[in-house]
């Protein structure tokens, strides 16, 4: 009878800590669910801003490239000109090169064409990482849900098979949660 009632006693301890445990841990994947969420929107936004920058710049290097070709060619097609005007028109397509070549790329600023196509790269690598996290915080949220309630009715009904399965579910659970975090694998069929 007292080895009856000790485990009983277990099973009701253990059956009333796995709803806090499994609280706190959803709390935790919630955090970090809308963390990754938030993560990912504002590197989108800061990716759509690099890209708008890089288009307009590009579109600025192609104006700067077609008044160099009309330069170049009114030099080829004016054998006549004065030297005043041909060394004017030098002068200026020398300018149009350099500017040519900073808009091409920059990197004392980063606002060249280069360097804004490597940060636009960088940030949305780190957008589609944080949007890979963030369903592994769902299936993990979902889970560790699923998780309390029957914790819950085994509590009520003193369901040992209801407490195995809940923490079945705490665990994998808590590893989806972790997944969320440092994205140690992947699933075919998540994100």
């Amino acid at each position: 009878m007292s080895a009856t009632l000790h485990a009983t006693a277990a099973t009701s301890s253990a059956s009333g800590s796995s709803p806090s445990i499994s609280a706190v841990a959803l709390s935790i994947c919630s955090v970090g669910g809308g963390n990754a969420t938030k993560d990912a929107t504002a590197r989108n936004i800061e990716a759509a801003n690099a890209w708008a920058f890089f288009q307009a710049k590009n579109i600025r290097r192609n104006d700067v490239r077609i008044e160099i070709d009309s330069l170049e060619l009114r030099l080829a097609t004016e054998p006549n000109l004065p030297d005043s005007a041909r060394t004017a028109i030098e002068t200026k397509l020398k300018q149009y090169r350099e500017h040519e070549a900073r808009l091409t790329s920059e990197p004392e600023t980063g606002e060249g064409l280069k360097e804004l196509m490597a940060k636009g790269k960088a940030l949305e690598a780190h957008r589609d990482r944080a949007m890979r996290k963030d369903p592994y915080f769902d299936y993990g949220q979902a889970l560790l849900q699923i998780a309390i309630v029957l914790a819950s009715v085994s509590i009520i009904t003193g369901g040992s098979a209801q407490l195995l399965l809940s923490s079945l579910l705490a665990a994998g659970g808590l590893i989806a949660m972790l997944n969320g975090f440092v994205l140690l694998y992947t699933l075919p069929f998540v994100g």
